[in-house]
């Protein structure tokens, strides 16, 4: 199953009020876990940078001047998302600002039942919190260090490990790994001839009375047929 761990950066909060995105984050899933394919993008956002947005991700509206304008990379986005559920923290937000770019666009729009809110499952999980990206890696001793401001591409990266503990995820990892490694070590392994050969398990008693019950069974016994096969091998 492919999904799409995602993550946006902003101009602001709310794209009614003409707020941008400035910068996607994407990470592929593939049964859960990371296939090291990824999508990330800086966008121009066609305005200014508010002071406090800037404080957040660190992008001045200098900085993104030349990077290329969301219609120009809408479809590129799209067919990395093809058809795969998205999985967003706080999904509200990105979705909003997400689907606001793509009719500014006239692209086709994200549908609502392809998004799965981490935020939602955590508050489910952990009711009572806190839930922010930030206290669930502390949570699952996930290492957020490189975190000092937001990034859409490590957020997304961070986010992945997140979710694979809130489903159970790396535990499926952790089988799919010794699984792997089992069958790499049963295709590695060869047959090799003992030096000594075991010494026989039957007495020549047990041969004797063996013959005698074959003998009562008549000349159609099944071990007549077996007896006859094995010696013309």
């Amino acid at each position: 199953m492919r999904e799409i761990v995602l993550d946006t950066e902003t101009t602001g909060l709310d794209p009614a009020l003409g707020h941008r995105v400035v910068e996607i984050g994407c990470v592929e899933l593939m049964n859960y876990i990371p296939t090291g394919t990824v999508y990330h993008v800086l966008i121009n956002p066609e305005r200014d940078m508010p002071p406090e947005a800037e404080a957040i991700h660190g992008h001045s509206a200098a900085f993104l001047a030349d990077k290329p304008k969301f219609a120009e990379i809408s479809d590129a986005f799209l067919e990395f998302v093809g058809d795969a559920k998205v999985i967003i923290h706080n999904a509200g937000f990105d979705f909003g600002f997400l689907n606001y770019e793509l009719e500014r666009a006239k692209r086709a729009l994200l549908l609502r039942e392809r998004i799965v809110d981490t935020l939602a499952l955590a508050r489910r999980r952990h009711p009572g919190g806190p839930n922010r990206l930030d206290d669930l890696c502390v949570r699952y001793g996930i290492d957020n260090s490189r975190r000092t401001k937001h990034g859409a591409l490590l957020d997304a990266e961070l986010l992945a490990e997140v979710y694979a503990e809130l489903i159970g995820g790396r535990q499926a990892r952790f089988g799919l790994d010794q699984m792997q490694l089992a069958s790499r070590a049963k295709k590695s392994a060869t047959a090799r001839p003992r030096p000594t050969p075991l010494s026989p398990r039957v007495s020549d008693e047990e041969r004797t009375i063996h013959r005698a019950l074959v003998e009562k069974l008549g000349e159609d016994a099944i071990w007549n047929l077996y007896a006859a096969k094995k010696a013309g091998a």
